[in-house]
């Protein structure tokens, strides 16, 4: 009697279980054309991805027929993504003050988390804005909001905070822009509202300060994120490692070392390409050269280090190779280049295949 009923039910839900592993037949979805670049360079999409179900394995039959049945679980999706890191592991990393946490996407071993303190009596995490990686995976996130800075084992648990002070405030205004430098054991930080970088040793006490309120050489105005630039070596093969920092308000890119000496920087107000309005994310391919996100008109400027442009991809809209209001960007160490597309609720990955290390003229 089991073994009937067990065949009536599987051929009541034949037909939803096969239309659930065919394809919809939707329009053919146009992908972005590679974008050729000089010597044999290009610029090629690879994905976009914006739910825990983009990450998670298909399920079995048997997973399919509960699907049917119970239907199919909540999977958790991007509200409004800000910044984006990617550790040795491929691992994405993306902080979401919309929905007060952080996602982390592991494609590799198709395995989601979302990690969130809103509930915690002490230190929430309110308003995580952006995220850094140190050389063991442990990750680093401000919270705009709470003043602070949070620290999370590469497994997702929480370690501690720093800037946390006794009655429960943060020590600092805005922390924006994060990096972090493992082998000087030292910790950079933006504080918008101050106009100034905080230079932290790992247990979160100040070493110095960076910058101070202008126009001129050296001086912030709103500086946000910041990169740090570990593809420069003094000429001599050693570390040299200067600060990418956005000067959001003054329009530009500065570089300054990590001694707070300026160094050069890049760009000039306007709304067109080659010009930076609302310059947001930074990253730094394996070449040098310098990627911009301007969320106003929706592109990346990508520049040498002498500050030329060299070509730009994006432009506003919701299909793939477009963006709305686009935020954080990374670079992993396989050149490919995440770009976090907030209104759109979405991460859109590129690939940069630039020269060989011979061709470049670089020891094998």
């Amino acid at each position: 009697m089991y073994r009937k009923a067990a065949c009536i039910v599987l051929l009541l839900l034949a037909p939803f279980l096969t239309a659930a592993g065919k394809t919809k037949d939707n329009p053919k979805v146009l992908l972005p054309p590679d974008l050729l670049l000089p010597e044999g360079r290009k610029l090629t999409y690879e994905r976009s991805f914006r739910a825990e179900k983009d990450v998670r394995k298909e399920p079995g039959f048997w997973g399919k027929v509960l699907n049917v049945v119970a239907g199919e679980p909540e999977y958790r999706e991007l509200i409004r993504p800000y910044g984006i890191a990617v550790d040795s592991h491929g691992r994405a990393i993306i902080t979401d003050p919309g929905a007060r946490g952080i996602h982390i996407f592991d494609f590799e071993q198709r395995k989601y988390k979302f990690i969130e303190r809103a509930d915690k009596n002490r230190d929430p995490m309110v308003a995580p804005q952006c995220v850094a990686v140190d050389a063991e995976d442990n990750f680093y996130v401000t919270d705009s909001q709470s003043g602070k800075i949070f620290v999370f084992e590469a497994s997702g648990k929480f370690k501690h905070v720093l800037g946390s002070l006794k009655g429960g405030e943060g020590y600092f205004k805005r922390p924006t822009g994060i990096a972090v430098d493992s082998a000087a054991q030292r910790i950079y930080v933006t504080d918008t509202l101050r106009d100034k970088i905080f230079v932290l040793d790992m247990q979160g006490s100040v070493m110095q300060t960076i910058g101070k309120h202008g126009t001129g050489k050296d001086e912030f105005y709103y500086p946000t994120e910041l990169r740090l630039d570990e593809q420069n070596t003094d000429g001599h093969g050693g570390e040299k490692h200067d600060l990418m920092v956005v000067d959001a308000m003054n329009f530009r890119v500065q570089r300054v070392g990590r001694d707070g000496a300026f160094e050069g920087a890049i760009g000039q107000v306007g709304d067109s390409v080659g010009s930076l309005f609302r310059p947001k994310g930074i990253g730094i391919d394996s070449e040098g050269h310098l990627y911009v996100v301007d969320g106003l008109s929706g592109v990346v400027q990508v520049y040498d280090r002498e500050g030329r442009l060299l070509y730009s991809f994006g432009g506003r809209g919701q299909g793939l190779g477009e963006f709305q209001l686009p935020m954080g960007l990374f670079i992993d160490r396989h050149d490919r280049i995440f770009v976090v597309d907030s209104f759109n609720r979405r991460v859109q990955v590129y690939r940069y295949y630039g020269l060989s290390k011979q061709a470049r003229g670089a020891t094998p």
